[in-house]
């Protein structure tokens, strides 16, 4: 079985568009826009879960909802090559969510996630 691709090119347009967009927010008055999230990462076979929205001009470092499955999601920032990297059993890697559609802003995604201890986003 072939392995699917972490992120679509379409979707790394809008994270790095979004990126651009809250780089220059900081610079000029140091708000930044509540984007929706773009991508859902998932653990197949655990609990982790990453909603990204946003991709630095490296190309690499990811912002985002991150949760590692243990009751206390935050926002921050991850390397994609390192969750790529990442081998769970049976051959299996970190997902993107083929069926995810962001329906809020990152911060709603991020308050709910708060008071549940972990990410619901389906």
């Amino acid at each position: 079985m072939a392995r699917q691709k972490m992120i679509l090119d379409s979707q790394r347009a809008t994270l790095l568009k979004n990126g651009a967009a809250n780089l220059a927010h900081r610079l000029d008055d140091g708000n930044t826009e509540d984007f929706r999230p773009v991508v859902k990462l998932f653990n197949p076979c655990g609990a982790a879960t990453w909603l990204l929205s946003e991709l630095d001009e490296d190309g690499d470092t990811a912002f985002g909802l991150c949760d590692l499955g243990m009751g206390s999601p935050e926002l921050g920032y991850i390397s994609l090559a390192e969750v790529a990297e990442v081998q769970l059993p049976h051959g299996l890697y970190i997902e993107r969510d083929i069926h995810f559609t962001a329906k809020k802003t990152l911060s709603e995604y991020a308050t709910e996630a708060r008071a549940a201890g972990r990410i619901e986003a389906y």
